[in-house]
């Protein structure tokens, strides 16, 4: 568990899985996160769920619910495909709690978190029409490192994308 001013960064359990899938269901949030198809199951988000733990022992996955009060505002992860490489950062908030700084306090505790573990090459990036995403990565030190096509399940197409990335 990680704890911010504002937020509780917890690990997902299967309780969340309904309102995981209820937040994910609105456009503007699986538009903009590659991995979200627009209709996912309540079952697809439980299967998700349930490769937390084998990622968090291998160290290649740590996903986060970020808790305000009482209730699940966003996710916020780091994965990699092995063991000594760079973790990838991505995270979504639900629409209510944009533009009050919560991802930026959510992914630089992550970071720092990650950091503090002895990590030090991380990659992110975002969809070039969410230009909001890249200034939460700007903030907590990333920066443009590429630009692409990259695949998006939610928009059903691949799209512009801008690739970050932030060396310790």
């Amino acid at each position: 568990m990680i704890e911010t001013d504002r937020l509780t960064l917890r690990r997902i359990t299967l309780a969340d899985a309904p309102r995981i899938t209820e937040c994910i269901t609105d456009p503007r949030i699986h538009r903009m996160v590659a991995s979200i198809a627009p209709n996912q199951s309540l079952e697809r988000t439980r299967e998700w769920i349930a490769t937390h733990e084998a990622g968090a022992d291998r160290d290649t996955n740590h996903i986060f619910a970020l808790q305000k009060g009482d209730e699940l505002v966003g996710v916020i992860g780091a994965d990699r495909p092995g063991a000594g490489l760079a973790f990838d950062i991505g995270y979504w908030l639900i629409p209510a709690e944009w533009g009050a700084g919560l991802m930026t306090e959510a992914a630089s505790a992550v970071l720092e978190w990650l950091m503090a573990r002895g990590e030090r090459a991380f990659t992110s990036g975002h969809f070039a029409d969410n230009p909001a995403s890249g200034h939460v990565l700007k903030k907590i030190g990333f920066l443009p490192s590429g630009r692409g096509r990259v695949f998006s399940l939610g928009r059903g197409e691949a799209s512009d994308h801008i690739n970050m990335s932030f060396i310790a």
